[in-house]
């Protein structure tokens, strides 16, 4: 194994119970797991639905999808809508510092463990919630997927083209926000409970994450009252902040300052437009864009990408070539960086958090549905003989223990 995947981590100890599917709770239960708690996912029988999202599939019933969100954690398999997986849950989650959930509203009430219940049972339990809407309001207890809200937040009215229909931004970037803001919420009320004893509860929903990606545009029509509009790769208040056509391919030059300016029109051999009264300042140059641009256009197509690239970034200016997943995942900073992990047969994304004392480390593969049910209900009190009843009565299911991946034992 790489050098890099360090034992222990900053959370080590911390106990997590994982109730979440798709991708908003599983990722945030992946970056405590990351960072050295103990993450229990417990998955129903009819298994997180993102297991089939696929092609592709890293093996037989975990999509790449699933495996991408679902690694350093242990998994059982439990039927919690009957009452012996309830009394199992009751088990967990006093042995838990954190539970994370992302249910309809409601399921857990109806299961007996009400908001009201978890204070009063468990005080200390911090109680990691995800819904698309929240559970109260006029839109509570909606079910929202990430798309659904992208078109109902505005967000996807501000991407893409201006002559072209709004776009659905092309990553889940709305649950993966969700997952970072709900896993920065639990630290939060970590650091809480270090000083009042108490846990509480960390309430997090796809609107309120999409609602405060709308910057700048959010900030805009907050001053003035228009109505952004899109406007493709380009900036709404800086310009040039574009993507351009070079002689090879495209590039995309971002110009934050009058400096940085001067630096892209003396390279372009047009150093005069720095001192243009139309493109002097950023204000000009946004109000005389659709003079700026085609007259820039003219001279950056006769560049090389690559090469107008780095003689940019030499001078300062921030520019890139516009690249795909492959040739971004194959780049050496990126792996100098340790953003492409790989041991055996996983390969999965790094960690992006980077900590000098106590790293964050990839300890364990995704694993297969129920692939820890008999270690963790006999961790919980559990004799054999009970532990086969309940797999008996379908309360609890387990992995085959005999075709369990080697990918998904412990590294």
């Amino acid at each position: 194994m790489s050098s890099h995947f360090a034992r222990g981590g900053s959370l080590s100890g911390l106990r997590v119970l994982d109730l979440s599917q798709v991708l908003a709770g599983p990722l945030c239960g992946q970056m405590l797991g990351d960072h050295g708690a103990e993450v229990v996912k417990v998955e129903p029988p009819a298994g997180d639905g993102t297991r089939v999202w696929g092609p592709p599939f890293v093996r037989e019933g975990t999509s790449a999808y699933f495996g991408a969100v679902n690694r350093n954690k242990s998994n059982i398999c439990l039927d919690l809508r009957t009452s012996d997986g309830q009394r199992i849950l009751a088990g967990l989650l006093a042995d838990a510092d954190v539970v994370l959930e992302n249910y309809k509203a409601g399921t857990l009430a109806r299961w007996g463990f009400s908001d009201a219940v978890l204070r009063e049972r468990y005080p200390r339990l911090i109680h990691c919630r995800i819904t698309g809407f929240g559970v109260d309001g006029p839109m509570g207890g909606m079910p929202g997927y990430d798309a659904v809200v992208q078109a109902y937040s505005g967000l996807m009215s501000i991407n893409g083209e201006p002559d072209r229909p709004g776009l659905r931004v092309g990553v889940p970037i709305v649950d993966m926000v969700t997952g970072i803001y709900a896993f920065c919420g639990i630290l939060l009320a970590l650091n809480d409970r270090y000083h009042s004893g108490l846990g509480q509860l960390v309430d997090c929903t796809l609107l309120d994450t999409a609602i405060s990606l709308l910057h700048p545009h959010s900030a805009s029509h907050l001053s003035d009252g228009r109505t952004p509009r899109r406007t493709g790769s380009a900036h709404p208040t800086v310009a040039p902040y574009d993507t351009f056509d070079a002689r090879d391919g495209h590039i995309f030059i971002g110009v934050g300052n009058d400096r940085q300016f001067r630096e892209l029109t003396s390279l372009l051999g047009i150093p005069e437009f720095a001192g243009d009264p139309r493109f002097a300042g950023n204000v000009s140059r946004i109000r005389n864009l659709d003079t700026l641009r085609p007259l820039l256009a003219e001279r950056i197509v006769r560049h090389e990408r690559h090469v107008l690239a780095e003689n940019l970034l030499a001078r300062g200016v921030p520019a890139a070539v516009v690249r795909d997943i492959a040739e971004a995942l194959g780049d050496p900073q990126v792996h100098h960086r340790h953003m492409v992990v790989t041991d055996g047969d996983y390969r999965g994304v790094g960690i992006p958090i980077k900590l000098d004392r106590t790293p964050g480390s990839v300890r364990r593969t995704p694993r297969d549905q129920g692939a820890d049910t008999r270690r963790i209900l006999s961790d919980l009190g559990y004799g054999t003989a009970e532990i086969d009843a309940l797999i008996a009565a379908d309360t609890a299911r387990v992995h085959d223990e005999n075709e369990l991946s080697s990918t998904a034992a412990v590294l």
